[in-house]
C-alpha cells in the first residue's frame, strides 16, 4: 500500500482517538483476502495496542450466533419459518419465528427484565425464561423492527438445544477453529484492553465492569482482536472459508427490514446490519458494551472491509470511521477488476440457448455463466433480472430480486428442441409472442399487423 494511503488511514484514526478522547483505538482495512492495513492510537497498559490485543466487541457477537443458526438451517436441522416453540418449547413467546428473531422483527422486548444486563452478573437460561413469562412481547410479531438483545439470548439457547452443547462450544468447533480465530474468546485473555468510561468534562477515567452475561451472552459477550476481526470481516464480505455457503452469507446480507422505504440507507438482514451509502452496499455490525465500542463493515461488491475497536463507553464514532476507511482506500487505491478470461468449460447445448428471448414484446438477453448458471435480463437494462443456478435437468433457481427462489424451466417440443421458458408463469419465447400454444390467453390468430383500424 502506498505511504500516502497509509498516512491518510492512520490520520483518520488519530483524529478520532484525539477528538473523542478515547484511551485507545485500533482499526484495520481488509482487501484481497487479508489484512491490508492496521493502525492504532493510544495506549493499553502503557503500550500501543497491537493487532493481537483483545477488545470486547459487544453486539458483533450476534453475527456469530446468526452464522450458527444459518448453519443449522443449511443442514436441515431447522427452518427459518419454524416457531421458536418447535425447538425451545415452553416460553411465553413461542409463536415467534427463528427468522423474526434473527432480524429483530419478533416484537420481543429489547432488554432482559431486572438489572441492566450489560453491567450485572448474568443468570442462566431458566432465570431468563422465567423473567420473560409476562409481557415479553412489545409489538405484534412481524409488524416492525425492534432491536432485541433478549432475542439473541434466545437464539443462543436455540443453538444449544439443537446442537446438544452450549452455543460457545458450537462456536469454537464450527467457526473459530475452522477460521483459525484463536483469539476470540468469551472472557478476556491477555493482552486485552481494559474498558473505560471517560469523564465528559475532564480527562479522567473510570473502569467499567465486564461481567459474564451467561444466558444473555449471545447478545454481546465476545472479545476479539484486530487479526481475528479481519478474518470475520472477510466472511461478511463473502469469503466464508467453508463455514457457510457464500449464497447463505449473501442471504444474511439481504435486508429483512429497512428504516426508510423510499431511498433506504439502513436496514437489518438475518443477523447483519445493512447500509447503502454513497452508492455502496455495506454489511456488518456494530458493538457497544460498557467500556467498549466496535464496528465491522464490508462492501459486498468489492470485498473491501474495515473494522474499528475502542475501549471507551461512548463518544467514538466507530461506524463513521469504518466507512471512512473504506472510502479512503477506494479513493487512493481503487481495486482493479479481476482479469477477464474465457470459461474453463461449457455445455454446447446451454450455449445454444443464449441470446434473445422475449416476454411478450419485451426483449431479454440470456447469458451463460460459469458452472452452468444463467443470467436473464432486459435488453434495456431496466426491469426484472436475475441470475439462475442449476436445479436439475432444464431447471434453474433464481437468486436475485423479483425472481429470487423462483424456478426457470425450459420446455421442449415433441422432438426435444427448446420451445420456451416458463419463469413463475411468465413465458419467454424466441420471437415476440412466439410459440402461441404456450402463451397464456393465446395469440390473436391474425398475428402482427400494420396500422390501426
Amino acid at each position: 500500500m502506498l505511504q500516502t494511503t497509509e498516512h491518510a488511514l492512520l490520520r483518520r484514526v488519530a483524529v478520532e482517538q484525539a477528538e473523542s478522547r478515547a484511551p485507545s483505538v485500533t482499526a484495520g482495512v481488509v482487501r484481497d483476502g487479508g489484512l491490508a492495513w492496521f493502525g492504532a492510537r493510544g495506549k493499553v497498559d502503557g503500550l500501543a495496542p497491537s493487532a493481537d490485543t483483545q477488545y470486547r466487541i459487544g453486539s458483533i457477537t450476534k453475527t456469530f450466533v446468526a452464522v450458527l443458526v444459518m448453519r443449522l438451517r443449511d443442514e436441515g436441522r431447522l427452518d427459518l419459518n419454524d416457531p421458536l416453540d418447535k425447538h425451545v418449547p415452553g416460553t411465553s413467546f413461542g409463536e415467534v419465528t427463528i427468522a423474526q428473531l434473527l432480524a429483530h422483527t419478533a416484537g420481543l422486548t429489547s432488554e432482559s427484565p431486572g438489572a441492566w444486563w450489560e453491567r450485572a452478573p448474568g443468570a442462566d437460561w431458566r432465570s431468563l425464561e422465567q423473567s420473560l413469562a409476562e409481557n415479553a412481547l412489545r409489538h405484534r410479531s412481524g409488524a416492525r423492527f425492534h432491536y432485541t438483545n433478549v432475542g439473541y439470548g434466545v437464539l443462543g439457547e436455540l443453538v444449544a438445544r439443537v446442537r446438544g452443547c452450549s452455543w460457545l462450544e458450537a462456536l469454537e468447533a464450527e467457526i473459530l477453529r475452522p477460521l483459525e480465530m484463536t483469539r476470540t474468546t468469551p472472557m478476556p485473555q491477555a493482552p486485552a484492553a481494559p474498558g473505560w468510561a471517560v469523564h465528559p468534562f475532564a480527562d479522567v477515567l473510570l473502569p467499567e465492569p465486564t461481567p459474564d452475561a451467561v444466558a444473555m451472552a449471545p447478545a454481546g459477550q465476545l472479545w476479539s482482536t484486530p487479526n481475528d476481526l479481519a478474518r470475520w470481516t472477510r466472511l461478511i464480505a463473502g469469503d466464508s472459508g467453508g463455514v457457510l455457503h457464500p449464497d447463505t452469507v449473501a442471504e444474511m446480507r439481504e435486508p429483512a427490514h429497512i428504516d426508510d422505504a423510499d431511498e433506504w440507507t439502513a436496514g437489518y438482514g438475518l443477523g447483519l446490519q445493512v447500509l447503502r451509502v454513497g452508492g455502496r452496499r455495506l454489511a456488518g455490525h456494530g458493538g457497544s458494551m460498557p467500556g467498549f465500542l466496535a464496528m465491522v463493515l464490508a462492501d459486498e461488491r468489492t470485498g473491501t472491509g474495515a473494522f474499528v475497536t475502542a475501549n471507551s463507553t461512548s463518544g467514538v464514532a466507530v461506524s463513521t470511521v469504518a466507512l471512512d476507511l473504506i472510502n479512503i482506500i477506494e479513493q487512493h487505491e481503487p481495486a482493479l477488476p479481476a482479469e477477464w478470461s474465457p470459461m474453463a468449460d461449457h455445455d454446447p447445448a446451454l450455449l445454444a440457448l443464449t441470446g434473445l428471448w422475449h416476454w411478450g414484446p419485451t426483449p431479454y438477453v440470456l447469458k451463460l455463466l460459469p458452472d452452468r448458471w444463467l443470467n436473464l435480463a432486459p435488453v434495456t437494462g431496466r426491469g426484472r433480472q436475475s441470475r439462475f443456478r442449476p436445479a436439475g435437468p432444464d431447471r434453474w433457481t433464481g437468486l436475485d430480486g423479483y425472481y429470487a427462489g423462483e424456478t426457470l424451466e425450459l420446455h421442449r417440443d415433441a422432438e426435444g428442441a427448446p420451445s420456451h421458458f416458463d419463469l413463475a408463469t411468465f413465458i419467454f419465447t424466441r420471437e415476440p409472442y412466439g410459440t402461441p400454444d404456450a402463451i397464456p390467453g393465446g395469440v390473436d390468430e391474425k398475428g402482427w399487423r400494420s396500422g390501426i383500424s
